[in-house]
């Protein structure tokens, strides 16, 4: 038997455990960093709602009484549209024919997500004058009677006072109404127009509304007392001819009136 010959098994053996070895000797790879995600973007609020806009436009803004006028309006950004006084609510964008009475401004509020916007169109109504009475039988040179100086005392020291941005009767305010009301029953022939102001506070447009609804409460209380309404215009000046010019509560009260003067 030889010793000195490696025998093949031998070998193969020796390959095996030099490869165990290595393997048992490797190092794991160490893990790497761990990443942490961004935190996510704030939420931003979104945008406002446009502000709705609104044009309102009359054919004609003087007219006979017994005509009719055509009022056109158009709107953006907004989900209704009112048309006051006597209208009320139309579409967005169209147009309405009225026969106002009396003067009288139209106002068209429109109203949408984001917020309101107005337009008046004010439209002066010419009341023509009464028929010439019928002839007497009797012929007679006595002229026609005139109204009193008392009348006139009465129609001056009567002015109708109103609270801020209203237009009803108040309660403190129906005796002077009702004497105004006994006043011209008594005197047929009073003819009088019914002037409606406010204070200096408010745009110039709104406040000329604002008048005019004044006058118009006064008139049909004097109607629902028997007063025909020929006998009686209404006009306002809105602001433009107050009663006096301070910035006090006292004296925008005095500005916050309807007047009556007889023609």
């Amino acid at each position: 038997m030889t010793f000195g010959r490696k025998t093949p098994q031998v070998g193969l053996f020796v390959l095996v455990f030099t490869m165990l070895f290595a393997i048992s000797c490797r190092k794991n790879p160490s893990a790497g960093p761990t990443t942490t995600p961004p935190p996510p973007a704030p939420a931003t609020a979104p945008p406002p709602a446009p502000a709705p806009t609104i044009t309102l436009r009359a054919d004609r803004t003087t007219i006979d009484r017994g005509e009719s006028i055509t009022l056109t309006w158009s709107s953006s950004n907004a989900g209704t549209v009112r048309i006051e006084p006597g209208i009320g609510e139309v579409p967005t964008s169209g147009n309405r024919q009225a026969s106002p009475t009396s003067s009288v401004t139209y106002t068209a509020t429109a109203t949408g997500p984001g917020g309101n916007a107005s337009d008046v169109a004010r439209i002066t109504v010419n009341v023509p004058p009464p028929p010439p009475a019928r002839p007497s039988t009797t012929t007679s040179t006595t002229p026609p009677p005139r109204p009193t100086a008392t009348v006139r005392d009465i129609f001056t020291a009567n002015e109708i006072y109103f609270d801020y941005d209203k237009s009803d009767i108040r309660p403190d305010q129906v005796s002077k109404l009702q004497t105004l009301a006994t006043s011209i029953r008594d005197n047929p022939n009073v003819r009088f127009t019914i002037e409606g102001h406010a204070d200096e506070r408010g745009s110039q447009e709104y406040n000329l509304a604002l008048g005019d609804r004044r006058a118009s409460s006064v008139k049909q209380y004097l109607v629902s007392q028997g007063i025909g309404e020929g006998r009686m215009t209404t006009i306002s000046y809105g602001e433009e001819r107050p009663q006096c010019s301070e910035q006090t509560e006292d004296c925008y009260q005095r500005n916050r009136r309807a007047a009556l003067v007889i023609q």
